[in-house]
């Protein structure tokens, strides 16, 4: 299990109660006379055995007491029958919304894996709340319904392997730039007692641009194939902006930094492009510091 399970599941969490909620309808007795747990436990368990992938389902009534045993794929566990659950998301969300309902992925007493309950309140004919029933199912087999879509699948493998093959590809070229940055330490004779400036810094850019590139792909790497998000308050696109265009604005400070001084030296009069570069700098310092408030700001409202 990783974080882009989590990621996905949020992604396809409204098909996923879409589909709970059509399979409560269809088969759950709501808004009728003289409801009774043997009249909805038969269809509650139908459900289950439609469905083959259940880990358990039961009954609430309207206080949140369990009423009914848990029954999971083998066995029906009695000591459940009078628990309260009216403290759980999955009673509590069902009643104030009257409606259908599932809940955020949490770890299950029956398996210790994450798994969701999708919870229905029923209601007799005068619409006054008499059970809620709930059905608790794997977070794995969640994400399979909410991306049964066999499109969807394939584009979803096909974008990874992408991803990874850019990436891989990216990193050959830092390690490039990495191995000419370091020959030219040898090739110049860069030594603490002979180097000249021009050298040094042309060594570092080369680095610079290596480290900044294999940032990148390390970036993609986690996030976009292993699906490691460390920081789901902040999007992957955005670190990935952040880091790639802070690395940039590092090496043409470097590279400004150099032409400064070549110039000041061997032709005064060419300082001007040299100043160029760093307003461009500026100017993408700006951008890059107005990006990240525009976008925390954004993510403070959500």
């Amino acid at each position: 299990m990783v974080a882009s399970d989590i990621q996905n599941f949020s992604e396809g969490r409204t098909k996923a109660r879409a589909y709970f909620c059509y399979l409560f309808s269809k088969n759950i007795p709501n808004r009728l006379p003289s409801l009774s747990v043997d009249m909805i436990m038969p269809r509650l368990l139908k459900i289950k055995a439609d469905l083959g992938i259940t880990e358990g389902v039961y009954l609430l009534d309207y206080k949140g007491v369990q009423v009914t045993p848990t029954f999971t794929k083998k066995e029906q566990i009695d000591e459940d029958i009078g628990l309260i659950r009216a403290d759980r998301a999955y009673y509590y969300r069902a009643v104030r919304e009257a409606r259908c309902t599932i809940t955020d992925p949490y770890p299950s007493l029956i398996t210790g894996d994450l798994c969701i309950t999708a919870s229905q309140p029923i209601y007799d004919e005068n619409g006054d709340l008499k059970y809620v029933a709930c059905l608790d199912m794997s977070l794995d087999e969640v994400l399979k319904i909410s991306q049964q879509n066999s499109n969807d699948i394939f584009f979803a493998k096909l974008f990874k392997y992408s991803y990874g093959t850019f990436a891989f590809a990216l990193i050959a070229i830092s390690m490039l730039l990495f191995f000419k940055g370091l020959t030219s330490f040898f090739i110049h004779e860069i030594t603490p007692f002979h180097f000249k400036i021009k050298d040094v810094f042309e060594a570092t850019i080369l680095l610079t641009l290596a480290l900044a590139i294999f940032d990148l792909a390390k970036t993609i790497i986690e996030e976009e194939v292993l699906g490691r998000i460390k920081d789901t308050s902040t999007s992957g696109t955005h670190k990935t902006m952040v880091k790639f265009i802070g690395s940039i604005i590092i090496a043409l400070s470097i590279e400004a930094l150099m032409l400064v001084f070549k110039f000041a030296i061997t032709d005064p009069s060419q300082l001007l492009y040299s100043v160029y570069i760093v307003g461009g700098v500026g100017i993408l310092l700006f951008g890059l510091a107005f990006y990240i408030k525009f976008t925390k700001d954004k993510e403070t409202l959500i």
